[in-house]
Order: C-alpha cells, then sequence, then structure tokens
C-alpha cells in the first residue's frame, strides 16, 4: 500500500510542477502582450490654417496627417467640416485633395464676417481623429 502512495504522491507532484511551469508562460505571453499596449501608434492631424482673414478672401485649409514617424498619404477620409460659431446646424464639409505628401488641402472663400469653428475629419490606419480649430473672418470679435 505505501507503493500505491508513493506512485500517487510522485504523480501529483509531477502534475503540480507542469501546471507551475505553464502559468509561467502563460504571465510571460500576458506581460508581452501588456507591453504592446504601451507601444501604440496615434494617428496624429496638425491643422495649419491663418488666423484671420478678410470677407471674400481665399483661404487653404490644410491639415497634415502622420502615423508615428510616417506621413499618411492614403487616408481613407480627409475633409473639413466648418460653420459659424453658434450656428452648427448649418455647418458645411468640404473634401480636401491629397498632395501625396502627407498633407491635404482644400480652397474655402468665407463671404460672411465672423468666427468660424471647424473640423479636420481624418479616417486613417484603423483611426478616427477630427481636431478643431477656428478662424476669425473680418473684424469679428472671438
Amino acid at each position: 500500500m505505501n507503493i500505491k502512495r508513493l506512485i500517487v504522491l510522485s504523480l501529483l507532484v509531477l502534475l503540480l510542477a507542469a501546471c507551475s511551469s505553464n502559468d509561467k508562460e502563460a504571465e510571460k505571453k500576458h506581460t508581452d502582450h501588456s507591453n504592446e499596449s504601451d507601444e501604440l501608434t496615434a494617428l496624429e492631424v496638425e491643422v495649419d490654417i491663418p488666423e484671420r482673414v478678410e470677407v471674400g478672401e481665399t483661404v487653404e485649409l490644410k491639415a497634415i496627417v502622420t502615423y508615428g514617424e510616417e506621413d499618411v498619404t492614403d487616408a481613407e477620409e480627409m475633409n473639413f467640416e466648418y460653420w459659424k460659431k453658434g450656428d452648427k446646424d448649418n455647418s458645411e464639409t468640404v473634401e480636401t485633395t491629397n498632395n501625396g505628401d502627407g498633407s491635404y488641402t482644400v480652397e474655402v472663400t468665407f463671404e460672411e464676417e465672423g468666427v468660424y469653428e471647424m473640423f479636420a475629419h481624418t479616417t486613417a490606419k484603423g483611426q478616427h481623429n477630427m481636431p478643431q480649430a477656428s478662424i476669425t473672418v473680418g473684424d469679428a470679435e472671438e
């Protein structure tokens, strides 16, 4: 009977040792995976517009899109949505031209004095970013 107990005890120790090594391997994989999330790359959009323009002046709205250190030349969406401050329900959306160097541009003429708010809607690399900017037209006060 002592031999049976010794065999059972040996098998139990062997089984526990095997489970223990699997836990360490799983923990290592989990740690490796969590370190990857610290290195996620964000889609960045820099809006380049003048602060103030005259009524009736044609102005270039420009967005520079990057993903990490890489220029994004293949954005799925890049447009500007703009509206007179306080009147977002009457916004206008204009498509940009892809310049092939990570920059996207469109020319717009503001016919009325005022402060205009805008979003630079950008979708690329599975992410969406929409930084907000504003431009003052004429002698309007912000």
